[in-house]
């Protein structure tokens, strides 16, 4: 196909782009290319295209063909927003395999997976820039007719534009119009990127030897503001070679005024440079370590391993040196001129790992995780593309990354269900994509945990993954001693003092008097989980979901955690009148409280989701409770994830039955994970130390398995029973949720679509059933499993089939409203 183009007596050919828009449609959807946009129209640039009446996005091009398509005719796309492509094939290869084998759609990975000043949607108001004073003698009738009513009116709709020049494509005005600064488009259209700027301060070089500093301080002595703010840059120009405007401010006390009646006298000369907004940018590399024998034989094994094996698991013991092996297969792989993946659970863990391992690498290193502002990561997104970091340090979002050319793939804590995103789709598990990740590049991949899930363990034992084992502490540390108190013997002795036994209240006054540290795990934030009517039994319950709230006494508020609905405690039962309300329960915040009687002079702190609100709240708790500013740390399962404290010798956990009284099938799995992790707080470096598990079954097998530090029997005792009860990893789980705001459409729908499942899939369907919290956010739930055998079934057959099924059912009038939710391996 061919089109004459105007201005142009030759030919060009027709194409047309399949593009990913960011939203969970089925397809891609295609759009012409005007001609004079052929060359710039490729592979994972943004382009801006309408969709729908008057929705205007910006889409990636997945693919260029010069096929229309059959069905309907394309719409031109409107402009192109990027001169290279922001993703690259192997990205866009890696968003195909997670709508494939997370029964997703390729939109709903692309608003994962780009930083959010990046994605770009729809917008209909166009608003003039503030001091704009730029000359307009260079615009053509169309930008100047719009800065003609932009005078007139402010603010305008991209209609009215539209009406205004007689024209659709509006948007290639606009941009230009925007790049010259003349207007601001919404933050769906124009890029939100920018650089964050400096202004760095440098005295004239007529200044630059003693004498004619000398006469410029002589000439100041009748301004003392600016002999300040010399003085104060002649200071700070002897510790760092680069000054900013800002550092001379803080130093003097000067104001801006100041500094600019010195760059008026040509005293200093100023410069505004692009800046990194991450901190620590600029560390000096140092810290240098040598191997115990433990871990020489470890390395060594793990790079035999991948001379077979693409993944290898190193199942090592809390402190065992984990981390400094990581370094060096990191430093083996940058040397053969591969970037590095360096994944973590928690954002929390990144600050700790992030400080060592900047030792190491210096500038070479990023940081990637959802705490950044959509700056911040849009900044670190530029970087990876333009292969300024060797190494990339983040949580599961940065698989995402466009690497160049990564070498080497490290998930940390790889058991943890961090690494899993239950809400919004796509559901994925950044373990098991980041393997797959590392197949597109051909890159090798290390696992590496204390107490790996079963999955992981399992496959490294039949032959899947190398397996490297490292059973001993780096150093002189030991494995803490591990002792149970039985919390219904020390109640009925008159031996509790709250919530917490008098052996654990020892320990901990013992542990504060040699001025050690103590860590304290309690799997519940909040004050009060539960507040009841001792009347009538009435329970405070969330508006929204089938969930009691919880009491927070930092805001003084009951809370609701699922959907954030929160109202004043009740002081009077609404159902009965009574004034008996009593508290049900504790959380972090409780423990805290109750510290606060029972060891007056004890400094807490509290590590918990509430606690670390904001970009810098994990940083702020850790580095206070590592400075020794905390003597107790009371916190949720943060505290379990990799954390290194070295005075910490005594770990107290309130409870361990919530953990392992689940219904889950992995609770048992989980909670072994959780108290063997969080024991492994205790006793670091040269210190010893001790865990106290307080229970209502001492003797439970978990615990057991726990205190002998038995992983192997735990991991042997489930896998029996998950081969027995038909779970992972002998069985694949898809659950779909079923919800609508009524609640016997949900039932019927359910059941419907049960009925359909079962036509193909027979007995593997099971349900539907309520869950546990059958109503989050006024929307009713059944949810189906369906388990299939990994043996002798073909996988993507099962979920073409899931596809089908579920796209009829949808269509159905008899489903309208109903909104379906499926998650794979959802666990």
């Amino acid at each position: 196909m061919f089109e004459l183009t105007e201005g142009n007596a030759h030919t060009r050919t027709t194409l047309f782009v399949e593009v990913v828009l960011p939203l969970a449609i089925a397809k891609t959807y295609t759009y012409r290319v005007p001609g004079v946009l052929n060359a710039r129209a490729m592979p994972g640039v943004r382009v801006i295209v309408q969709f729908g009446k008057n929705k205007v996005y910006s889409a990636v091009i997945y693919r260029v063909t010069d096929r229309p398509p059959e069905l309907y005719e394309a719409k031109y796309i409107l402009d192109v927003l990027d001169d290279r492509p922001i993703v690259d094939s192997n990205q866009l290869q890696l968003w195909d395999w997670i709508a494939s084998y997370y029964l997703c759609t390729l939109g709903e990975v692309m608003q994962a997976a780009l930083p959010a000043a990046l994605k770009l949607a729809s917008e209909t108001k166009i608003i003039a820039a503030k001091f704009n004073h730029t000359d307009r003698s260079d615009l053509n009738d169309k930008e100047f007719l719009i800065l003609d009513a932009l005078d007139i009116s402010p603010e305008l709709k991209v209609s009215d534009i539209v009406k205004l020049l007689g024209q659709k494509t509006v948007f290639p005005i606009l941009k230009r119009l925007f790049d010259k600064g003349l207007i601001l488009i919404s933050e769906e259209i124009a890029p939100k990127y920018k650089p964050k700027m400096k202004t760095y301060v440098r005295l004239h070089q007529d200044y630059a030897d003693g004498y004619g500093r000398k006469a410029l301080l002589d000439s100041l002595s009748k301004a003392p503001k600016q002999l300040n703010a010399v003085l104060a840059y002649l200071q700070l120009d002897r510790q760092h070679p680069k000054v900013t405007k800002a550092d001379i401010m803080e130093a003097s006390g000067s104001s801006a005024a100041t500094i600019a009646a010195l760059v008026e006298k040509e005293i200093f000369t100023t410069e505004d440079r692009a800046v990194s907004r991450l901190d620590g940018e600029d560390v000096e590399i140092t810290g240098e370590f040598t191997f115990n024998e433990a871990q020489a034989q470890a390395f060594s094994e793990i790079k035999d391993r991948f001379t077979a094996k693409d993944v290898v698991l190193l199942h090592g013991v809390t402190a065992s040196g984990k981390t400094q092996l990581y370094i060096r297969l990191m430093e083996e792989a940058i040397a053969k001129g591969g970037n590095v993946l360096y994944l973590l659970p928690e954002i929390a863990l990144t600050t700790q790992i992030t400080e060592r391992l900047r030792a190491h690498f210096g500038n070479r290193l990023g940081v990637y995780h959802s705490r950044f502002n959509d700056n911040e990561r849009a900044e670190v997104w530029h970087k990876v593309l333009n292969n300024e970091y060797q190494v990339v340090v983040g949580a599961r979002s940065a698989v995402f990354l466009p690497f160049q050319a990564l070498g080497l793939i490290i998930v940390d804590e790889e058991h943890e269900n961090s690494y899993k995103q239950f809400d919004p789709a796509p559901r994925y598990h950044a373990r098991d994509t980041a393997i797959y990740l590392g197949h597109i590049h051909g890159a090798k991949v290390l696992l590496g945990s204390a107490t790996p899930a079963v999955e992981s363990y399992y496959n490294a034992r039949a032959g899947k993954y190398g397996l490297v084992e490292l059973k001993q502490r780096f150093g002189e540390a030991k494995l803490p001693e591990i002792v149970t108190v039985h919390i219904g013997e020390e109640s009925r002795k008159g031996n509790m003092f709250s919530y917490f036994s008098g052996t654990l209240l020892q320990e901990m006054e013992a542990a504060l008097a040699r001025q050690e540290q103590v860590i304290l795990f309690q799997n519940r934030r909040g004050h009060t989980p539960v507040l009841l009517c001792n009347t009538c039994g009435y329970i405070a319950k969330c508006i929204h979901c089938d969930v009691s709230l919880t009491y927070h006494k930092s805001s003084g508020k009951l809370h609701c955690h699922y959907c954030g609905f929160s109202e004043d405690p009740i002081q009077v039962c609404p159902a009965c009148g009574s004034t008996h309300i009593e508290s049900k329960g504790f959380g972090t915040e409780r423990i805290e409280e109750e510290l606060e009687s029972l060891l007056p002079n004890a400094r807490v702190g509290r590590l918990d989701l509430d606690s670390t609100r904001g970009k810098h709240g994990f940083d702020r708790v850790l580095n206070a409770f590592d400075e020794h500013r905390y003597d107790v740390l009371v916190g949720t399962q943060m505290v379990a994830k990799g954390l290194d404290f070295g005075k910490v010798s005594v770990i107290g956990i309130i409870n361990a039955d919530g953990l392992i009284n689940y219904p889950d099938f992995r609770a048992y799995e989980r909670a072994f994970s959780l108290l063997a992790q969080v024991s492994g707080r205790a006793g670091r470096r040269n210190s010893s130390g001790k865990v106290m598990i307080q229970s209502y079954a001492p003797n439970h097998r978990v615990i057991q398995q726990v205190i002998d530090n038995d992983y192997e029997g735990m991991f042997m005792t489930e896998v029996t029973e998950r081969k027995n009860y038909g779970y992972p990893p002998f069985y694949r789980l898809f659950k779909i949720d079923v919800k609508h705001k009524e609640q016997q459409v949900v039932h019927d729908a359910a059941h419907r679509l049960a009925a359909s499942l079962r036509e193909g899939l027979a007995h593997r369907v099971n349900g539907p059933e309520m869950p546990l919290v059958g109503r989050v956010r006024n929307h009713y739930i059944y949810s189906i499993l369906i388990k299939v055998e990994r043996a002798g079934i073909s996988m993507p057959k099962v979920k073409e089939l899931l596809r089908t099924i579920l796209l009829h059912f949808e269509a159905s009038k008899a489903n309208k409203g109903v909104r379906i939710q499926v998650d794979v391996d959802p666990y």
